[in-house]
């Protein structure tokens, strides 16, 4: 009777423990679920790199942009832990700083890039602190289809801590940000870096595209900063060493970050080559006296002791009023259009250059989903009859002849309700 007390007390320890370690592999496996996949919250999940910003300590204005920003990226992340096999192809990158009054510009910008492209976009917004909620409720408020297109971060500006004031200070308030985007977005293997002041008139996918024509010791592209040596401000006035013949202009600028973290760039201060982050600050150090364009300038000095690194673009990748002002001086653009317009010297906002702030203002005010040919094309080419008293006008159908090629396709696209 003893042996089968003992046998039953037995079974049922037996039974106890395997039912504890049962439960315990079921409760520990749940919370593994929960720990690994999508953090549930109510803030934007962070990307390497990126800050909430503003909107993270004083709340959104709107709760209802903010809500719908929660719910997208919640459904993304489930659908990444869904365990679906569709691997989307990689999408381009777009890199863009604005401080100050740039928010309205850098907004129209990022709308003339995601409304042409045809991969989908990336786009990485640098910006200080009190413009991150307003960048979040402007993008946030376009139509489902269009922020179907592309994902953005917006990030601190942010310099190196022990020259931060120096860096910030140099030219326009946080230009010099893009100088340091290999050693901040580690994890991108390239981007295409443009200024706020950027209108793209045909599809990003077209420049991203300059990345396979790279030969292997290129690792950046650029256009000229003139093409017309006798009214180029480098060969006539720069006090420091520039790239080519008429330095090149940094308002567009394809980078392969990759290799720019990799390269060692020869210089004029040391004997051996330098990386990217070791050769900013001695630089400056040497040159800020000399330098008027700020960062630019330091991108000149560089590629002017590695020419073999930099790819050289036609003008009509970066068309500014310089191209125009004193008549027509870019042969790319009058044979196929400007490709990217590039409203420098504030003409998007005064009336120095009515032909450009023509073109800026019908892509700001262009409603997504109406038809373009109509409510954008049409209107701007009446406009732009109205400019021909300057040289920058006279040139008027450069400056739609990409556009209407580009907004034709978007014609398609939304007649077809996509």
């Amino acid at each position: 009777m003893r042996r089968y007390m003992r046998a039953l007390m037995l079974c049922t320890v037996f039974a106890v423990f395997s039912g504890l370690f049962v439960y315990s592999k079921l409760f520990s496996s749940d919370v593994s679920v929960a720990g690994s996949g999508a953090k549930r919250g109510f803030f934007p999940p962070r990307v390497p790199g990126a800050r909430r910003g503003a909107a993270d300590k004083t709340g959104p204005r709107d709760a209802h942009w903010y809500h719908r920003y929660i719910v997208r990226q919640q459904g993304q992340m489930e659908a990444v832990g869904s365990g679906g096999q569709r691997s989307p192809e990689p999408a381009m990158h777009l890199a863009v700083v604005a401080c100050g009054e740039r928010l309205e510009e850098t907004v129209t910008m990022i709308k003339s890039a995601v409304l042409f492209s045809i991969k989908s976009l990336y786009v990485h917004i640098f910006a200080e602190d009190q413009l991150h909620a307003s960048f979040m409720e402007a993008l946030e408020s376009w139509p489902t289809f269009i922020r179907s297109r592309f994902n953005y971060s917006v990030y601190a500006i942010s310099f190196p801590s022990e020259n931060a004031a120096e860096w910030k200070k140099l030219f326009k308030p946080c230009a010099s940000q893009r100088l340091f985007l290999p050693l901040i977005l580690k994890d991108v293997d390239s981007v295409v870096y443009v200024d706020s002041d950027i209108v793209f008139l045909q599809p990003v996918d077209h420049l991203w595209g300059f990345l396979s024509r790279f030969n292997s010791s290129q690792l950046a592209a650029m256009a000229p900063e003139h093409e017309e040596p006798r009214i180029a401000w480098y060969n006539r006035f720069a006090r420091h060493p520039f790239y080519g013949r008429t330095g090149v202009n940094s308002g567009v600028m394809l980078m392969n970050m990759t290799r720019m973290r990799s390269t060692f760039f020869k210089n004029d201060m040391t004997s051996v080559g330098l990386r990217w982050e070791e050769l900013l600050m001695p630089l400056l150090q040497k040159y800020k006296l000399n330098i008027t364009w700020g960062d630019q300038d330091l991108l000149n000095i560089i590629f002017h002791y590695n020419p073999e690194s930099l790819l050289e673009f036609p003008c009509q990748w970066n068309y500014r009023p310089d191209h125009c002002i004193y008549g027509s001086n870019c042969a790319s653009a009058e044979e196929d259009g400007i490709y990217i317009l590039h409203g420098n010297r504030g003409v998007y906002h005064d009336y120095k250059q009515p032909a450009f702030r023509a073109v800026y203002e019908a892509i700001k005010k262009y409603a997504f989903g109406t038809d373009p040919l109509t409510s954008l094309l049409d209107p701007l080419e009446e406009r732009l009859l109205e400019t021909t008293h300057t040289y920058c006008g006279k040139s008027h159908t450069l400056l739609t002849k990409r556009l209407a090629h580009s907004l034709t396709h978007l014609s398609r696209k939304v007649s077809h309700g996509r």
